[in-house]
This record gives structure tokens, C-alpha cells and sequence, in this order.
């Protein structure tokens, strides 16, 4: 395979998604934010770099389009010009959203209608404790009931941490969301996700069986995430991961809109970096446990529940770090196995089972 052929697979070979960041403004100021967003955090993207970004996605084949934040729809009129050139481009097009806007029914119905109209096919809200301080949970609901109303696919993702005070049941059994009917009801799924600190030393407790041990990190999958998602940040930084703790891991930046092609660049920098390749196959839960088996000094079992928990761990931490550094060279047969397996073995496999299938 020729360098072009090399760079043209490495460029459309994942399914990337782009994420985009049009703010770091939030009205909520949850502890641990997972992006440092804020009230007081004014860091805005241009609308012409968000079309930019959004045109280069659709050259290199980029397979979706996600707002988020920040609280992206604060960037009102970005976010809407935003999505009509996703959906120009035909990508299905998500927004993650704390629902701050929905103050009644009425409001949330004429906010899902715009959004609709412009090309979304998806919205996420985020809801919890940390959430519901700053934006209360009825205006969830409301903003579900508009969703389900028009049984548009509506997502809630709730933070999970032990003795939480907001659980899924508070909203499955509001009597706005009871009197859905079942076809309107079916529209809505919530699921539950842990909260993480963005400090690896801080350690946050969890239900039984949430949090990662041996067993658990020998069967857990790579990182989902990692040299898939491509997030366009509000400061212009293009990371390498879907954004949870980006801001604070430096090596995960690979490009920024200053550059020409900034898309390509990111891809192929962070494609070069053995590391990237190493979570994005492996996962980070199992390069610290196999830290871990260098320097029994390197405790994680029972600490961590979120994947990027990890991820912060293996970047942030100097022990991990000095075992990866000695003996990365261990695991290449290993990482190239999986990136094969990933990349080669398993497509072709369901690619020829879907042609017999379909013979």
C-alpha cells in the first residue's frame, strides 16, 4: 500500500464523529465538570469555523455530527446554522443539552420545532445531582415531553454515583411523562453514567459493582472514543476524544482552526501516536492494570468507574506514566493484533456474512 493509500484508509477507516463545542458557557457550574464549563467562561467559536469544520467532516467522510458544551444552545444561531449544513451534508446530527431552556411547555415545544426544522435527528439531556442545582429537573421533562410528543429520539444521560438523590424513576414516573401515551412513551430512553472527578486522586464512591477491577478491565473493549471522536473545541483546540477531561490532558490536543485541514491534521497526528492507538484497541482500564503488574505500587482496583477515569490515570499519573514509558515496546504485538482484529479481520467478516445473508 502506497503512503496516499496508507493516509486515505487512516483518514475514513473509523466512522469518525465530529464533535463541536460552539461555547464553554454554561448556566450550570456542576462540580467536576467534565469540561470545565461555566457561567463566567465566555470562550465562543465563530460560526464560520464551525461551518469549516463541519464542510471539511463531510469531505473526509465523517460519519455524524454532535453540539455540545458548554451549553451549545446558548450559541442559539451557531447552533441552528450548524445544523442545517450537517444536514445539507445528510449527516445525522446530535445535540447534548441540559434542557436550561425548557421553562414550559409551551417554550420547549417552539425550542424542539426549530431544532427539528434545522436537521436534528437526536437530542441528549444531561440531568443529575450536580445538574439539578442549576437547572431544575422539571425542565428535563418538559423538554423530554416536547421530544416524545413528536417521537423524535429523545436520550437522558443521568449521573450515577452512590446515594444519588436523582434517579431515572423521578422522571419515568412524573405524571407528564405517565400520560404519554405508549407510542409517544417508546421515543425516550435513560440511561445512567457515572460521574467522575477530573482528578484522578479523587476518588468518588459508587453502587456495588460499578467500579473497574481485574476482572472487569480483562473484559472491557477499547475506547470508543479515542481517534473516533474528533472534538472542535471552543478555544479553536481540536482534541482527540469526545471531550470529557480533553481540557486537561494536553497530549490528546492534536491540531487547532489555525491550521489549513485542521480535521486531517488531528487525524493523522494522533494516528502516529502509539499511545492513541494503544486505548483506542485496548482501552485505558487495561494499560493501568497492566501498569500495575510492572509496580505493584499502582493501586486502582475498586477506584474508578467512568473510562476516562482511567484515561485521566494513565496520562496524569507519574508511575503509570514511567511504566508506559519503559515498556511500551511490550504490548506492540499486542496493539497491532487488536488494530488487525478491529480494523481488517472483523469487518471483513460481518462484510462476507452480510453478503451470504443477502445472496
Amino acid at each position: 500500500m502506497s503512503p496516499a493509500d496508507t493516509e486515505t484508509a487512516m483518514l475514513r477507516r473509523r466512522g469518525h464523529t465530529l464533535s463541536i463545542m460552539p461555547t464553554f458557557t454554561c448556566p450550570a457550574k456542576c462540580a467536576d465538570c467534565g469540561t470545565l464549563s461555566s457561567p463566567r467562561d465566555r470562550t465562543r467559536l465563530e460560526p464560520a469555523v464551525v461551518l469549516a469544520a463541519i464542510d471539511e467532516a463531510r469531505h473526509l467522510n465523517f460519519h455524524n455530527i454532535v453540539f455540545t458544551g458548554g451549553e451549545a444552545t446558548l450559541e442559539w444561531k451557531t447552533l441552528l446554522l450548524g445544523i442545517r449544513r450537517a444536514a445539507d451534508h445528510d449527516f445525522p446530527v446530535r445535540l447534548v443539552t441540559n434542557a436550561h431552556w425548557a421553562t414550559s411547555l409551551e417554550t420547549a415545544r417552539a425550542r424542539l420545532a426549530e431544532l427539528i426544522d434545522a436537521g436534528l435527528s437526536e437530542i441528549n439531556y444531561s440531568t443529575g445531582d450536580e445538574h439539578v442545582r442549576f437547572v431544575p429537573l422539571e425542565r428535563v421533562v418538559l423538554a423530554c415531553v416536547a421530544a416524545c410528543e413528536r417521537r423524535f429520539r429523545t436520550h437522558v444521560m443521568m449521573e450515577l454515583k452512590q446515594d444519588r438523590g436523582i434517579t431515572p424513576d423521578m422522571i419515568l414516573e412524573h405524571p407528564l411523562i405517565t400520560a404519554l401515551p405508549p407510542h409517544q412513551f417508546d421515543a425516550l430512553t435513560i440511561l445512567s453514567s457515572p460521574w467522575m472527578p477530573l482528578r484522578h486522586e479523587t476518588i468518588y464512591q459508587y453502587p456495588e459493582g460499578v467500579a473497574c477491577d481485574v476482572q472487569a478491565a480483562a473484559i472491557r473493549g477499547g475506547c470508543s472514543s479515542v481517534l473516533k471522536t474528533y472534538t472542535l473545541q471552543a478555544d479553536g483546540r481540536i482534541g482527540a476524544c469526545c471531550g470529557l477531561g480533553l481540557r486537561v490532558i494536553p497530549e490528546l490536543n492534536v491540531a487547532d482552526t489555525a491550521q489549513p485541514q485542521f480535521l486531517r491534521r488531528a487525524i493523522l497526528d494522533a494516528e502516529e501516536d502509539f499511545l492513541k492507538l494503544w486505548i483506542h484497541h485496548q482501552g485505558p482500564a487495561k494499560i493501568v492494570a497492566w501498569a500495575a503488574t510492572h509496580d505493584p505500587s499502582i493501586s486502582w482496583e475498586g477506584m474508578y468507574a467512568h473510562q476516562c477515569q482511567m484515561c485521566q490515570r494513565l496520562y496524569h499519573d507519574d508511575a503509570v506514566r514511567k511504566v508506559i514509558a519503559e515498556h511500551w515496546q511490550e504490548m506492540i504485538a499486542d496493539v497491532l493484533q487488536a488494530a488487525w482484529l478491529d480494523n481488517v479481520h472483523i469487518p471483513d467478516t460481518l462484510g462476507k456474512l452480510s453478503a451470504a445473508v443477502n445472496a
